[in-house]
């Protein structure tokens, strides 16, 4: 996998930064791509909409009451530092349910949870297997998470991306563009 990407601000809330990740294109502005969040959205906002609209309320719980703690995040990291949401705990709110009972939401969205104050979003898809890797749907999404969040904490490493001073958010060049 050889490629460019380029981060993008999704959403600010009272605790947490989102952003995202925009791949190639260098040549088009980066508010008029799309983020690779932005298209998880529209693949699954028809056909799985319960599901997404349960990741999206975590993402805005996460986001204003609790910040990014790590126990929101499921830890199926593979050679990088790649997490998943939702929560595997669902018996917190907010739930999902099918048929008025709460069960285990299966849509997946990988993401790097660099603290608790910044994530970054991927993308994802329905995980019908036991783990990321032996699913058809998400093992690309998995694996190329996993691939970014290296290549995003080189960038920390090399300061093309650079923390705040109190840690609370992340600051880029508009113009970053990082090879993967």
């Amino acid at each position: 996998m050889n490629g460019i990407l380029r981060l993008k601000h999704i959403q600010q809330y009272k605790k947490v930064s989102y952003y995202s990740i925009c791949l190639d294109d260098e040549d088009v502005p980066i508010d008029e791509k799309e983020s690779l969040f932005e298209l998880f959205i529209r693949a699954h906002e028809s056909e799985n909409k319960k599901k997404l609209n349960h990741i999206l309320a975590w993402l805005q719980e996460i986001g204003n009451k609790y910040g990014a703690v790590e126990d929101f995040f499921r830890n199926e990291q593979n050679n990088g530092e790649a997490m998943g949401l939702p929560p595997k705990k669902n018996s917190k709110e907010p739930v999902y349910t099918e048929n008025g009972k709460t069960i285990p939401n299966n849509l997946r969205l990988y993401c790097h949870r660099m603290n608790e104050s910044v994530v970054i979003l991927f993308s994802g898809g329905i995980k019908t297997a036991y783990t990321p890797q032996e699913c058809p749907n998400v093992r690309t999404h998995f694996k190329n998470a996993n691939q970014f969040t290296i290549t995003i904490d080189n960038a920390i490493k090399e300061k093309d991306i650079i923390w705040n001073d109190d840690h609370t958010d992340i600051e880029y060049s508009k113009d970053l563009i990082l090879y993967y």
